[in-house]
């Protein structure tokens, strides 16, 4: 599948899938409800395989490969979520895996990679060291390259979140999703598309990481540069091809500051009792920070994953801000 992937292409990884990804639930909070003036339905994507909606994608990636390509395995670059996911959905499959990680990486994230069973590479902390690193081990090794987000795979994985968000509840005005390389916007995109057309889509964005945004209002692709912002997970810029079907299919991109997203992170553990890191958070700080036109009055957002590191919470004097 090299051509940008369609509504057909996200139902036919929901069916790739459903025995290896979790249906996630989907929570509602009054006193959230309250706040906003509106009703919300959260899809827990924290509480999915790895902790986040990047297992959807990376299962489909790897499912979607034939025997051949199988045997010689899988390998991307990348210090987050998506590495344990496509280590995990390798693992289920029985194949090798190999992550370029940053010698930079936390401690957290390494160990996590490693325990799915994923080969770990170290490299510079740079993109030229990272793509040089993965170019030089497929050359070894024939291995797949799964792009964390670039790749119409992950994207029509990543679009199962919303399509099971819009098939559990009936008549959304609007979905709202945080959005950094654009990989579950431009899924969300075509799901809302294909199942719900009448229900908006909005993408939220960090202020101090707005590549998104301005790539928009502008009509090009403004590549991201020096973002700063404590969603870490929201760093990355748009591809062309996420940004394609982000401009045919979102209403707008939105974005909040750092502040507010703490704030939307703590409200959530706090009255939800459950645990989401900034990313997640995103969404709802645009809810808080009144970016939301009051006319919608029923909202999904998703919650794009839960893993934060509990010895630098961001709301604790000792945490890195």
């Amino acid at each position: 599948m090299s051509a940008d992937p369609t509504f057909a292409d996200v139902r036919a990884a929901a069916e790739r899938i459903a025995d290896r990804a979790h249906r996630t639930p989907i929570l509602t909070c009054r006193t959230l409800d309250a706040s906003t003036g509106q009703r919300l339905f959260f899809k827990c994507e924290n509480f999915q395989k790895v902790g986040a909606f990047k297992f959807r994608g990376a299962s489909n990636a790897v499912l979607c490969l034939s025997d051949a390509e199988a045997r010689q395995g899988v390998i991307t670059h990348s210090s987050g979520n998506h590495a344990a996911a496509l280590a995990l959905a390798a693992r289920m499959r029985g194949i090798p895996a190999t992550v370029v990680m940053p010698r930079t990486a936390s401690r957290i994230k390494r160990e996590a990679v490693a325990g799915y069973g994923a080969e770990i590479i170290p490299c510079e902390p740079t993109l030229e060291s990272r793509e040089t690193t993965a170019a030089e081990r497929i050359a070894q090794t024939g291995a797949t390259f799964i792009h964390p987000y670039d790749d119409p795979r992950i994207i029509a994985g990543a679009g199962t979140a919303a399509l099971e968000l819009l098939e559990d509840v009936a008549s959304l005005d609007l979905l709202l999703t945080p959005i950094g390389g654009g990989g579950l916007t431009s899924g969300s995109a075509l799901a809302v598309s294909g199942l719900s057309p009448d229900t908006d889509l909005i993408a939220v964005e960090p202020a101090g990481a707005d590549d998104a945004y301005r790539s928009l209002r502008a009509g090009r692709r403004i590549p991201q540069t020096d973002p700063r912002t404590i969603a870490d997970g929201l760093l990355t810029s748009l591809s062309e091809r996420t940004f394609r079907l982000i401009r045919a299919h979102a209403r707008e991109i939105v974005t909040v500051s750092d502040d507010a997203i703490v704030g939307a992170m703590r409200r959530i553990w706090e009255r939800m009792k459950i645990v989401v890191e900034p990313s997640a958070a995103v969404p709802l700080a645009a809810l808080l920070e009144e970016k939301i036109p009051t006319r919608y009055r029923r909202i999904g957002i998703i919650l794009s994953g839960g893993n934060v590191d509990l010895d630098h919470l961001p709301w604790t004097e000792a945490a890195p801000r």
